[in-house]
């Protein structure tokens, strides 16, 4: 890509990026906008599934004190147990959902487990069906908000929306949500960032190819592989 286009694409999303940051003014949002996003979610959609968690939560209840994942397909599919064994890691993926649907469920999937660390991977989704950076932006602001009201000791994650072959004409909103939380990330010492964007391309700037599946979007052993060993580092326990 030329030099005047490269500069052109970053131009984009600082600027996309700033504007999104400058349409909040707090980590968290007010309670009327938090109802708001959550009367905005279709998560009714989801309630056989989170009824299936607390069925497995009631069968095998998780330990307390542990590090929990949550958020669309691609927490669904990881296999945490294989990447984190020593972990013991609690996985509270739902293949679909957006970050108001976490926040929706927030008391039934993360907070009755009181985890150290909640591993949150959502966004994709929220743009994919329309959203703006803003809103993505907006929401992660809420679910910091809904964790940290009852548990503000908790370490949130968040793995940064990915760059994949079957949404790539989204990158420009992609890296821009993705640099608006990295920023909201950088001033609050109980949240932190997962940039797995650079690790993802090629050599021409695109998503590998061998991270993905056939539909481009989800991902093989390898990619999560690459997530792995980027994600270590933020939940282990520190001595």
């Amino acid at each position: 890509m030329p030099f005047s286009a490269k500069f052109s694409a970053r131009l984009t999303v600082y600027l996309i990026a700033a504007a999104v940051l400058l349409a909040g003014d707090s980590p968290s949002t007010t309670l009327a906008e938090g109802k708001q996003h959550q009367a905005d979610a279709p998560s009714a959609r989801w309630e056989s599934t989170i009824q299936k968690f607390e069925q497995q939560d009631e069968a095998n209840p998780p330990k307390k004190n542990h590090v929990l994942f949550v958020g669309s397909s691609s927490i669904r599919m990881w296999k945490l147990d294989q990447s984190f064994p020593d972990l013991q890691p609690i996985n509270r993926g739902f293949g679909g959902s957006e970050i108001a649907d976490s926040i929706h469920f927030a008391d039934r999937i993360i907070l009755k487990h009181e985890p150290r660390v909640v591993v949150l991977y959502a966004g994709d989704n929220d743009l994919a069906k329309g959203k703006t950076p803003e809103r993505v932006t907006s929401d992660f602001r809420q679910f910091v908000a809904t964790i940290h009201k009852s548990q503000p000791n908790t370490k949130i994650v968040f793995i940064a929306i990915k760059p994949s072959i079957a949404r790539w004409k989204l990158i420009d909103e992609v890296r821009a949500a993705n640099s608006a939380v990295a920023e909201i990330c950088s001033k609050n010492e109980s949240l932190e960032f997962v940039d797995i964007d650079r690790p993802m391309l090629g050599d021409d700037g695109k998503p590998r190819p061998e991270l993905f599946l056939k539909d481009g979007l989800h991902m093989t052993k390898a990619g999560y592989e690459i997530w792995s060993d980027l994600v270590r580092p933020h939940i282990v326990q520190r001595n």
